[in-house]
């Protein structure tokens, strides 16, 4: 059992794959052998130990999913240098504050845009002296201390003879060496950097393997396609460590607009996504159907409710049969066998967390035999605390604890007030440079307090109600969770995206970004003329149609759960508006105070 990821590292060699990594290089996919990425990344280690970086220094990671992020992790963990993954979404402020607040000493970055952040703080950074550079050197470091990558990687070469030695330095790391710095995304305050050790995530891994194999049934070619970024420790863990500790090949994805072709490509069998993901594919097929005429929105209407019925037998690792079974073998043929070859037919096992996923959605997964299985996890703990089990999946949980117990005590448990807490092997040690908050997040016993609220079934599947922090108290006294509710209007083929607004307010309210391409496709049914969405919105008659679907939705919910007003959005929100965290999380505080003036309209008296 493997206990430092500088042990799972070398482990994984045995493996010897031709592609144990993958990326895009001139159009095509460029693979590196394990004997070629063990050359590389040991190279690196020389390098940077000549250079004079030492155990328990930090260096960042500012770039796109790419070979040299992994290199770079890697020559980290054995070296026991501590890695400071950045989001490469972030602003040159944050980006900033994250550099000065670890006290990196190096950061790799990318030519351009990244290199870009760095150069604008340099005053603020007193403790970085090297900036490794990808993609070429800058025109202009403006007095940073550059290095090119290639630059270093020769270097590294030069030291080849040395490369045993590597091995060594590897062989002393230990699972309580602090591995990494993870900054949490941030969606009040500013983020702390979560301390995560060498046997924080080792143990995640063995752990979550354990639960997991059965239905992953991994082979000697298997492809996983790695599309979060490697900054978001569920990529990191589940889509990088678990894949290397397999023998999966992992191949990067060009970006979420190139996903569609890249399933093509790469074909994979693993795919681990946030749910936003397989929301998108989902609702191409839903628009392709349902805005081509009668007869197809029926075949598509159909073939949902085939869906529907057949995965109350593939949730329990059984096949239907009779006419369920025949009708489930005709919807194939139509139209799941179509979709299941969009995402290069191989696909088998998928992982998603971070959100709820849509029970319909999940429903028209499994039955296409792309089977969804759903977890649940922090940034502090590895991340991952639950998953599902084959033959025991059920929508709307998130699986059983991946643990029982630990050292005597129940790995994972209800608070009084509902809130999950966890101790395991997996838990930060705190976070960094910050005492008090890791406090706050501690109680008496030593548990770990998530902030989720959930609750356990008789089988001891969980399930995520809401944020602590998030619920809403309207001046009646009702605490309200508001991500339920914003999931059941998404679940609406015309709304993208839904923010539940009503904290001391007499009644609920929400924020609706609607779903373009069917709005647009109702207004030119209704001939209802517009220039742009912006223009679109502004008509009644379409503000009347949003809200009957939200009526059509507050239908099954209690009065004080109904959502009385909405305005409508012409922007989605996304995580380069600032409005999203890289991990596609509601900021909901900045996202309130940015919408502040909307909101207010929607409480106005006579509003």
């Amino acid at each position: 059992m493997v206990q430092t990821i500088a042990e799972l590292f070398y482990e994984s060699l045995k493996f010897d794959l031709p592609d144990a990594l993958a990326s895009k290089v001139d159009g095509a996919y460029r693979p590196i052998s394990h004997l070629e990425l063990q050359a590389k990344v040991e190279r690196l280690c020389l390098a940077m130990d000549a250079r004079g970086l030492r155990k328990g220094d930090r260096v960042g990671i500012l770039c796109d999913n790419r070979p040299a992020w992994a290199i770079m992790d890697f020559a980290c963990s054995l070296l026991g240098v501590v890695s400071v993954p950045i989001y490469h979404t972030l602003t040159a402020e944050q980006t900033s504050y994250i550099l000065q607040h670890s006290g990196s000493r190096w950061i790799l970055t990318s030519n351009g845009a990244q290199f870009n952040k760095i150069k604008a703080s340099t005053s603020r950074l007193p403790e970085l002296e090297t900036v490794v550079v990808l993609d070429g050197m800058p025109p202009e470091p403006h007095g940073l201390n550059c290095l090119a990558w290639d630059t270093l990687m020769a270097e590294g070469e030069a030291l080849d003879a040395r490369r045993p030695e590597v091995r060594a330095w590897a062989a002393q790391r230990v699972p309580d060496d602090l591995l990494t710095l993870i900054y949490t995304s941030g969606t009040t305050g500013d983020p702390k950097g979560a301390m995560l050790s060498q046997g924080n995530l080792a143990s995640n891994i063995v752990a979550v393997v354990e639960v997991a194999i059965v239905a992953l049934r991994p082979e000697r070619g298997d492809r996983c396609l790695s599309v979060l970024p490697l900054s978001h420790i569920f990529e990191r863990t589940a889509g990088h460590y678990t894949m290397f500790h397999l023998g999966i090949a992992v191949y990067y994805a060009e970006s979420l607009i190139s996903l569609p072709q890249n399933l093509l490509e790469v074909q994979p069998a693993v795919l681990m996504a946030v749910p936003r993901i397989f929301e998108k594919i989902y609702a191409k097929v839903r628009d392709a159907l349902t805005s081509g005429g009668l007869a197809k929105r029926m075949v598509f209407s159909w073939a949902r409710s085939t869906c529907h019925r057949v995965v109350r037998y593939l949730y329990f690792d059984k096949q239907p049969g009779g006419l369920t079974n025949l009708a489930w073998r005709l919807a194939d043929r139509i139209l799941l066998s179509k979709v299941r070859d969009k995402t290069g037919g191989r696909l088998r096992f998928c992982v998603t967390g971070g959100a709820g996923i849509n029970p319909t959605i999940m429903e028209f997964f499994w039955a296409m035999g792309v089977p969804i299985y759903e977890g649940y996890g922090l940034t502090e703990t590895s991340p991952i605390l639950t998953l599902n089990k084959i033959g025991r999946v059920r929508p709307g949980y998130v699986g059983h604890p991946i643990l029982k117990t630990w050292n005597g005590r129940p790995f994972l448990k209800l608070g009084p007030d509902g809130e999950i807490l966890c101790q395991g092997p997996n838990v930060m040690r705190g976070y960094w440079k910050n005492e008090e908050a890791t406090k706050e997040v501690f109680d008496a016993e030593g548990y770990f307090c998530t902030g989720d609220v959930g609750e356990i079934d008789p089988q001891g599947r969980v399930k995520i109600t809401d944020r602590k922090k998030e619920i809403i108290v309207t001046n009646g006294g009702k605490n309200v969770a508001p991500q339920p509710i914003e999931n059941a209007l998404r679940d609406d083929p015309y709304i993208e995206q839904a923010i539940v607004v009503g904290d001391q307010r007499n009644h609920l309210a929400a924020l609706i970004v609607p779903h373009f391409p069917a709005l647009r496709d109702w207004c030119q049914r209704k001939q209802l003329p517009f220039k742009d969405d912006a223009e679109m919105l502004a008509n009644p008659k379409v503000y009347a149609k949003i809200m009957t679907r939200v009526n059509h939705t507050n239908s099954h919910l209690p009065a004080y759960e109904r959502v009385r007003k909405i305005a409508l959005l012409d922007k989605e929100l996304t995580p380069e508006s600032g409005l999203l965290t890289p991990s596609l999380k509601l900021k909901r505080r900045i996202v309130n105070e940015a919408f502040k003036d909307i909101i207010e309209g929607l409480y106005r008296a006579n509003a």
